[in-house]
């Protein structure tokens, strides 16, 4: 997005005033659930956002580059809202630390997004509401799993009705335990999606639509509640299997399908994360964490986390 859009004759001016937000990074397809499944990490970006009379100015602490200007995807979310609301748009100060690694399949622009959205929605005294966040967040981003995880916490299942994302969420089992695996190299999604086909075999349809129900059952609190930590463990292994997306991103991915097959070969429930290449093991209680933290990793940086399962968290600040 470039210059703000002039506002529409009459439109209001936004409330004056600041947020202060925090945004979790999330994982979506965890295997089978392409474009649907997204799990809230542990892991956050924190936006400071400042209404002023003209200008921007942009402070951004982080290891990745991002553009100072309205370029900055912040920015171009906070527009898109501000326009979607009838409002003018106003001077912005922004304050960004941004601890998600860009490009590697863990929510950093859905990440950016919402914060944008949500900040937005807040100076204006929040119109939109979760439906109406999750409805323009997903326009700038394209697809609904990852900004639902980042808007809501937890395990969200996300779709599309009447050409209207919506999504539901649920609080994942307190044992599940993900290990990220993250490389230096970056991919960009529009890349990874080139690698699909058009079509693909009825079986592995099908195939994918009872791991993806398995593997929603199998990571919910309110899923088999009495199983063991191995039960749940061997579920999730079986459930991460995926034949719609993984197989034609993971030949340009030697790496991380490398690191997905020595995660598996141990019986630790691993897949991409997101389009990658940044690879995510699902694992149950703190031995099977340790364990996959000890599977050797060459050139990848590995980090344990939570799941988030409070989603993105706005506060007003002294302005």
């Amino acid at each position: 997005m470039g210059s703000p859009a002039a506002p529409a004759e009459g439109a209001a001016e936004p409330n004056a005033g600041a947020v202060r937000l925090r945004v979790p990074a999330s994982s979506a397809n965890l295997g089978p659930g392409f474009d649907a499944l997204g799990l809230a990490l542990g892991l956050y970006d924190e936006v400071s956002v400042r209404l002023t009379p003209s200008g921007l100015t942009i402070d951004a602490v982080g290891p990745d580059s991002v553009p100072a200007d309205e370029a900055h995807l912040v920015v171009r979310a906070i527009r898109a809202t501000f326009d979607e609301l009838g409002l003018e748009q106003p001077g912005l100060e922004l304050r960004c630390v941004n601890r998600i690694p860009h490009g590697r399949g863990l929510g950093s622009s859905a990440a950016a997004i919402v914060a944008g959205v949500v900040a937005a929605d807040a100076l204006a005294g929040a119109p939109l509401g979760p439906d109406g966040r999750l409805r323009v967040a997903t326009a700038i981003e394209g697809h609904p799993d990852n900004v639902a995880a980042a808007l809501f916490g937890g395990l969200t299942v996300a779709w599309y009705e009447s050409a209207v994302p919506r999504a539901l969420r649920v609080t994942p089992a307190a044992e599940v335990r993900p290990v990220l695996f993250v490389p230096a190299v970056r991919q960009s999604t529009e890349q990874a999606r080139g690698a699909l086909p058009d079509r693909i075999p009825h079986v592995d349809a099908a195939v994918n639509v009872g791991r993806a129900a398995l593997l929603a059952l199998a990571l919910s609190g309110a899923g088999p509640a009495a199983a063991t930590g191995r039960e749940r463990s061997r579920l999730l292994f079986t459930a991460t299997e995926d034949r719609l997306h993984q197989p034609y991103r993971l030949p340009s991915l030697p790496a991380s399908a490398d690191l997905v097959d020595r995660l598996r070969g141990a019986g630790i429930p691993a897949a991409l994360s997101g389009s990658g290449p940044s690879v995510v093991a699902l694992a149950v209680g703190g031995g099977e964490a340790a364990a996959a933290i000890g599977v050797p990793a060459p050139g990848f940086s590995v980090i344990p986390l939570t799941v988030d399962t409070e989603g993105v968290c706005v506060e007003t600040i002294d302005s």
